[in-house]
């Protein structure tokens, strides 16, 4: 099956750093459908304020690119942080695929974003470890930042890979030095299996795409 990765402008936030950083989803189309790779940005307006998020629509976003939320089959989060799953709610007819760890830590220590996430009718599909969820579309567990992170990973024709990785490194500096003992705030909840993470995604041959940088790295 013919799959194809286009990269979403979703939003901007004030990074760790300080810096402004972009907040990038992925959709996935292939013949007669298409994967949504996190919705971007949502939460309590004092969230927002705090981390100067300048947001975009996700349905204006799809448009962009000549797609509706309703031609979203389903969504696959990487992890349920404020700017990966704030805007699930679009989505209200899909199926939400998602680590079980991990729902059950966002149900656990962010109850304020349950509206945005765990709203009432939310379908979940709850995956347990590396799960192919279409033919050449997979994801793969890779806690660390958070206890269920998932990556999610996209043959490609030419028989190499996109590796969406969401926040298992925020940049591709922490990407490259793993081994590194200034991480940012926040990139590693568990620092042993963070690190343990990344490199079993610097071994995996393909295009690495980051959720807040528009860099490319080649693993």
């Amino acid at each position: 099956m013919a799959l194809e990765v286009k990269r979403l402008q979703l939003a901007t936030l004030r990074g760790v750093d300080g810096l402004e950083w972009p907040v990038h989803g992925f959709v996935v189309t292939y013949p007669g459908g298409a994967v949504l790779v996190d919705t971007g940005v949502g939460g309590p307006q004092k969230w927002l304020s705090d981390w100067r998020v300048v947001n975009r629509s996700v349905a204006d976003v799809l448009e962009e690119h000549g797609l509706t939320p309703g031609d979203i089959g389903l969504v696959i989060n990487t992890h349920l942080h404020f700017d990966h799953c704030g805007q699930n709610a679009v989505f209200k007819h899909a199926a939400f695929y998602v680590q079980r760890a991990e729902l059950d830590r966002a149900r656990r220590e962010s109850p304020q974003l349950a509206d945005w996430f765990d709203f009432m009718g939310a379908s979940f599909e709850l995956l347990d470890g590396d799960t192919e969820i279409l033919p050449g579309l997979s994801v793969i567990a890779t806690p660390g930042h958070t206890v269920g992170h998932q990556s999610v990973r996209v043959a490609a024709a030419d028989g190499t890979s996109d590796l969406l990785i969401g926040d298992a490194a925020y940049t591709p500096r922490q990407y490259r030095d793993p081994d590194s003992e200034n991480l940012p705030d926040g990139q590693a909840g568990d620092v042993v299996a963070w690190r343990a993470s990344v490199r079993r995604i610097r071994a995996v041959h393909g295009r690495v795409q980051f959720c807040h940088s528009a860099e490319i790295v080649h693993s």
